[in-house]
This record gives C-alpha cells, structure tokens and sequence, in this order.
C-alpha cells in the first residue's frame, strides 16, 4: 500500500487490518492456517484519537465506539489506536488471541463490513434503532424518540458463553468462557474463548441491531416466525460474508472440488464457540451435520414436515437459512456448468487429483459473485417486508417481489432457486393462488390518476423528501430531515402525518385509506375506544408513521431505481381466551390508557408502502390488517404458550434474563444453542 501521512491534507482511501476469516480455532489447523488469517479492506473513515488521560472509546467512528471495560475484572483495557502510523503501514495490529486490542481492531474490522454490505444493498446508510423512552408531561404520558448516533461494542462484556445485541442500551456485548469441548482433541479443556474473535458471532450480532433499526418490531414474538427470523437473517449474513474472503473460497473450492454441497466452512458458523460448549463441530452448519453415532458428517435433506412441528426459534430460524442456502447452492451449480464442460472436454466430470488452480479461481469467481447477490437480493427484500408481525412466507414474497424490481429477466433463474427450496421445506405464504412468480410477487397498486389520488397527494411530497435528502451524508441530518418529513415543524410545511389525516382520513372517514393499507379509523371516538383504539390529545384514532426510506439502487443493465418506502403502523387491545382449545374474542381494551387485563394483549397492524418516484405512483402496499382475526388467534395462541417454545435456560428462566440482558440475550444464552 501507498502510504500517505496522517500530517498532510490527503488522508487513505481504504482502511486494512489483519483478522481471523472464522475465528482463532482454524489458525491451529495446518489445512487452515494459509487461508484463516486474512485483511479486512475497509473505507477509510477517521477514527478518534485516545485521550492518555482517561479511559476511551477507540477506535470511535462513524458507526460505533468501542468500550473495552471488563466488568468481571473491573479493568479498562488500553484503547487501540488504529490511525497510528506504524499500524497503518502494517495493516493493523497481527492477529494474537492475547491482545485486547487486536480484539478490538477485530470487532472494528467485521462491523463495518458487515454495514457496508447492507449500505450497498439497500442505497443508502444505515440508522440503529431509536432510543425510545416515555416521559410525563401535564399528567400524561408522552412518547419521545431519540437519534442514536453510534452502537457501542463491548468486546469483554460478559464472563460467560454468550454474545448478544441490547436493544434498550444500543450495545453490542461479547463474551468469553473456558471451554468445556466433548473432546481434547478438539480443543484444549479450559482454554478461554472469546466470542469477540468469532467473525461469524460479530457479523451476526451487528445484523440483530442493523435489522432492529429498520423494523423495530420484529423482536415482538407475535409469531414462530418473528424470533425466528431475527436469528435466520443474521446467520444469512454472516454465512453469505465467508464468500467475501478469496483466498479462503479458492481453499475450499480446492478441498471440495469445486463441490460446495459437501463437508465444507462456508456452511459452517461458529467453529470454535460450536466446540468450546460440547459440540463435534460448529455452532450451526447448514448444509450437513456430524452423526455421533456414525462418526461421521452427513448431508443435510429437505424435511417439509419440519416447518409445520419445530417451533424454537434457533432450530425454526436454521429452516429458513438452509432454504436460502439451498438456493445459492443450485444457483452455483447451474452457473459452474458451463465451466466444467469445458474443463472436461463435455464430460462434465472431473479427472481424479487435485484441480487446475485457473479452474479454481474460475469457480470461485462463479460463487464469490453468486453468493453477493444473494445476500444483495436477501438484503434489499427486507425494503419490501410487513413491518409487523414478519413470516417465512412473507419474506419469500418480498425476495420475489425484490429482485423483480431490480431485474425484469432473471436468465439466472434465482427466483425460482428460492422458490423451490422454501417448498421442499414446506414454506408456503398465506393468501396465493400458486408457487408462481407471477403469484408469489406483490401486485402493484392499481392507481387511479385522480386529482385526489393517493399517489398524486403523496408522491409529490416524497419527491421534496428525496431531493432534500438525496446528498445529504451525515447520519444525525438524515435522521432529522426525515422527523421533520414525518411530523412537519413549525418552520417546515405539514409533515406526512399530518398531510395522511387530512387529505384522507378527515376527508371520507379514512375508508379509502384503510382499504389500501389494512388500518382502521373509526367514524368516533366512541366508536374507536369500543374497538380498542387508542386516541391523540386531539381525539383523532392513533395510528404511527414508522420509517421513512430512501433508496436508490442501480439495476444490473444501468438503470436508477428511485423509491420511497414508507412503514404504517396500528395497535389495538384485545381480549380473548382459549376454552376447549377454540379461540373467541371477549372485547377490547385502549392501550396505553387502560391497565392490561389478565386476558389482554396488544396486537398490532401495519403497512408497508413503496412509492415510485420515477412514475409519480405508488407501487406496492404490503400489509398486515389491523383487523385480521386469524392473526390475532396465531398471536394470542403463541403469546399464550398454545405453540411451544424453545425452553428457557437452565440457569435463569426467560424473564429473568429479559430484564437482564433484553431479548437477545435471553435467545443467545447457552442453553438455547443445544
């Protein structure tokens, strides 16, 4: 690299630093160790520097900032200084298991890929999640949200076998343990394992917090799906990155002859942590497991069954990534033909010993660029999602619906992959006619072109939004020019709830309006209370402007796609019970102002609009009806402990660790790995 100095006005334009491709297990193979120690290439961004004087948070970025405390010693670990001269001209700190800040250059390393990965798919930067909190003013309780500018990571939180994301503390918290393997030949007994080490655990737990700032209520578990989905997705992430690494993916494309259906890392997560806690192998592998009674690993099959009778939200979750793994592997194999015929003179089959190293590089080339754009389409489907109450089904329909946005011929015929391994495990969304592309991708919006069409109203409105938002690159601005786009300002023109209330509730009564997105306004107050809606100060039916979007994305042939994506959501209370297994509802309640009764729950609708701002429309509404009677029997069934659960750690049960460590370390805890 050219090193430019730190002193003069130019600055590099990528950051490099050495860390572990999986974790510091495979560094102790000698089949591994050539391919395990690799060099993150990162945009460069500047980091603070540490202050001598105190303990800080460095590196300090954009994005994060890196506390390294021990509570379990009481210790501050000294703070790396990544834009140090001499670190800078050896691209970091050289991997040591030892060195708390070769840990924090690794939690850096693998974070910051892991956002540019979503930036890239998605168009634009990525938000954490709002600091949300009530406050009492003038004896009422008052919603506040709040921009949260960066994550921060702790890369010794915890002394145990865990790592989780803290939605209430925006923390990342790794743990370390000694490990305890089925076998010294796997591991040495008692050897410490630190979670921060693991790409797969970092990339995982940044993707728990990314998802958490695009669709807050997902961590709600309204549904096997919910839970679920949150860990499929963040195992997506993390296994599509292992592709990432070339050297590592011509190693196993060497080692499975070109075979990535066999016994392989890429599959894999969590080698070391899978070991350290009693496993023969990794923590997940998703395309084979290892038989203790045969000794041996054995190819994974499609059961359809499964879907229909797991309901833990690891074991469920591991359904879903197997079915997009799945996909990318037919994908692969489909688009490595051609190749093999002219490596074998049109056999197709292979000779016997090791393969050509150009054959090896042509391979991987074919499924480095595979695996990026299934993690692309995986990605950007997340735009096209409910915002609420989330299934496997509906997340194929968004994959779908995705990619058909940004490629109208799929000559690679990635849609029909997905859509055949999500039915060979009995994944089936609600509501279509067929397994169809056709019926299986959202119908556009049939606008009208009215004077007084939602599209006319509204997309005018959103074109301000994108011009005003369009180059602006600091995070903190994007985050208050979209506030103010939502609720409007004293200086700013009427906010797009407000324009929502009356251009169409106020106008007919909210019908046409409830009709495309699957809220609800009643025609009074009494009315709305009776069907347990909570109301404003100024007695107009609740109802939330979630997100506010911006994507621009380039399709493979060089077009711009410009969207708006805007989230809608609805709660209600409701009561009901469960007699003789049959489900009834017995009335409703007004959350936030009436104490929940023993039989109450809230339940929730939502919508997800996309706007074309080329065609001046609105595309797709995604919803999920406030008034679906069939959802709330699936919520109220599952919340109720009717569909059972992954059962609660063996140390503290589910409400214990809840308070402690928020949902996600109640999912991650040890126990539930088993």
């Amino acid at each position: 690299m050219s090193f430019v100095s730190l002193h003069s006005n130019k600055k590099p334009t990528v950051r490099r630093l050495r860390g572990y491709a999986f974790d510091p297990s495979l560094s102790l193979q000698l089949d591994t160790i050539d391919v395990n120690n690799i060099t993150f290439k990162l945009e460069w961004e500047p980091l603070d520097q540490p202050d001598p004087r105190s303990p800080v948070t460095v590196p300090c970025g954009e994005y994060i900032e890196i506390i390294d405390y021990d509570p379990a010693t009481g210790v501050f670990y000294p703070p790396v200084n990544l834009d140090d001269t001499e670190l800078l001209l050896q691209d970091g700190l050289e991997p040591n298991v030892n060195n708390p800040q070769f840990h924090q250059q690794m939690v850096y390393a693998v974070i910051m890929t892991t956002i540019k990965n979503f930036e890239k798919a998605l168009g634009r930067k990525i938000q954490w999640a709002e600091h949300v909190y009530y406050k009492i003013r003038n004896g009422r309780k008052e919603f506040v949200s709040e921009f949260v500018e960066r994550l921060r990571v702790y890369p010794h939180a915890l002394r145990q076998a865990n790592a989780y994301y803290h939605p209430d503390k925006k923390a990342l918290l790794f743990g370390y343990f000694p490990a305890a393997p089925a076998s010294p030949m796997l591991q040495l007994p008692g050897s410490t394992v630190f979670t921060c080490l693991s790409h797969d655990i970092i990339a995982h737990e940044t993707t728990h917090a990314i998802l958490d700032g695009l669709h807050r209520r997902y961590i709600e578990p309204t549904h096997p799906d919910t839970r679920a989905f949150h860990e499929a997705f963040a195992d997506t992430v993390a296994l599509f990155q292992h592709f990432t690494f070339p050297e590592v993916l011509k190693h196993q494309i060497a080692q499975t002859r070109g075979n990535l259906s066999s016994n392989n890392l890429l599959g894999q997560l969590a080698q070391e942590f899978g070991k350290a806690v009693g496993c023969y192998g990794s923590l997940r592998d998703f395309i084979g497991s290892y038989n203790e009674a045969t000794g041996k690993w054995e190819p994974q099959k499609p059961n359809p069954a499964e879907y229909q009778t797991e309901f833990g939200f690891h074991k469920r979750g591991a359904i879903l990534v197997a079915a997009i793994f799945d996909a990318f592997l037919n994908i692969y194999r489909r688009r490595i033909q051609t190749i093999l015929r002219i490596a074998t003179d049109g056999s197709g089959i292979l000779r016997e010993g090791e393969l050509h190293p150009d054959l090896v590089n042509k391979l991987a080339e074919m499924a480095a660029k595979t695996a990026s754009h299934i993690l692309r389409i995986c990605v950007r489907a997340l735009d096209y999602c409910p915002p609420v109450d989330i299934t496997f089904g509906d997340y194929l329909r968004a994959i779908i619906t995705a990619d058909k946005d940004m490629v109208a011929d799929d000559e690679g015929d990635y849609r029909v992959a997905f859509i055949e391994a999500f039915q060979k495990r009995g994944i089936f969304p609600k509501g279509v006619k067929s397994m169809s592309v056709e019926s299986l991708c959202y119908m556009e919006y049939p606008g009208t072109g009215a004077p007084d069409s939602l599209e006319n109203l509204l997309v005018k409105f959103l074109r301000d939004f994108k011009h005003n938002i369009s180059y602006e690159k600091n995070r903190r601005a994007i985050y208050e020019i979209t506030k103010q786009f939502i609720g409007g300002s004293k200086t700013a023109k009427m906010g797009l709830h407000q324009r929502i209330d009356q251009k169409f509730i106020q106008t007919d009564g909210g019908q046409r309006f409830a009709e495309i997105t699957g809220l609800v306004f009643p025609r009074n107050d009494e009315e709305g209370r009776r069907m347990g809606f909570a109301y404003s100060r100024n007695n107009k039916v609740r109802f939330q402007v979630g997100n506010v979007w911006l994507a621009n994305r380039v399709t493979p042939d060089g077009n711009v796609v410009n969207h708006v994506v805007v989230t809608l959501l609805q709660k209600r209370g409701v009561r009901a019970e469960l007699k003789d297994d049959k489900f009834s509802i017995k009335g409703y309640f007004v959350p936030d102002e009436d104490q929940m009764p023993p039989d109450g729950f809230i339940f929730r609708g939502g919508c997800t609009l996309i706007f074309d701002l080329d065609r001046l429309c609105l595309k797709y509404a995604i919803r999920k009806s406030i008034t679906d009677v069939s959802r709330m029997e699936q919520q109220y069934r599952y919340m109720s402990g009717a569909i059972e659960e992954e059962a609660p750690a063996s140390y503290f049960d589910e409400a214990a660790l809840s308070a402690i460590a928020g949902p996600f370390g109640f999912m991650h805890a040890f126990n539930h790995y088993h």
